[in-house]
């Protein structure tokens, strides 16, 4: 089964915009798109759905006044061509604020938290999700990749570029080093470099300032050693 999006904004071009990055992805289906958004709370009075993507300037209700309207909300993901009203959005609990014009990277992102936060509630529509977690990269233009976490063995920064070398394979994606951390969960994995993060159950040895996984080495930054030391002391016997 698919995560099932809505799409409600008042311009026509910035649903097609959001529609066009979603169709092709096989685990999102856009369920239905509004540009009016009264129209938008008659629909989910008899359907239901993931996630809203939701714009804040639409006549007759704004986004604010629409999310305050709904009583089981979905997950909220705001899109507006204005950063002011990301404070009070986030009040309103909305999972990500996106500026207008939005970037496949970005939304990406977006994404990958959708899946995360679906499958920490219990209620992703993913199979097997809560047994053998996992994320979705974009590996080129129309395809994403899902990637297990438990496969991943170490995630290396290539400036504007992301090299994750897992057990099955070894994919390239565009990302920042941060923003793909951030996604892991922190349990699992361990920054140790500016250039690395690695999965913590792959070290197969530590010795000095490197850590070792299937036989390659990986250097630790020194800003990072003291942190890096006392996690993998606290997972040792």
């Amino acid at each position: 089964m698919k995560i099932k999006c809505l799409i409600i904004d008042d311009e026509p071009l910035a649903i097609n915009v959001i529609k066009s990055y979603l169709e092709p992805l096989e685990n999102f289906e856009v369920i239905d798109t509004f540009s009016n958004p009264i129209e938008g709370l008659n629909f989910l009075k008899n359907n239901t759905v993931d996630v809203i993507f939701l714009d804040i300037n639409m006549p007759v209700l704004d986004g604010i006044n629409f999310i305050k309207s709904l009583e089981n909300p979905p997950l909220l993901v705001i899109t507006s061509a204005y950063s002011q009203f990301a404070l009070e959005t986030y009040e309103l609990d909305v999972l990500d604020y996106l500026v207008k014009p939005i970037e496949f990277p970005r939304l990406m992102k977006t994404l990958n938290k959708i899946s995360k936060r679906l499958e920490n509630k219990g209620s992703s529509p993913q199979e097997n999700s809560a047994d053998n977690p996992f994320i979705f990269v974009k590996i080129d233009k129309k395809r994403m990749k899902k990637i297990f976490f438990n496969e991943i063995l170490v995630i290396e920064s290539l400036k504007d570029y992301l090299k994750i070398n897992t057990t099955t394979g070894k994919y390239i994606i565009h990302s920042t080093l941060s923003d793909f951390t951030d996604l892991l969960p922190e349990k699992n994995f361990l920054r140790i470099h500016r250039s690395y993060t690695i999965a913590i159950d792959k070290i197969d040895a530590v010795e000095g300032n490197s850590i070792e996984i299937e036989g390659l080495r990986y250097v630790i930054g020194r800003s990072y050693i003291d942190h890096v030391k006392q996690r993998i002391l606290n997972s040792s016997i």
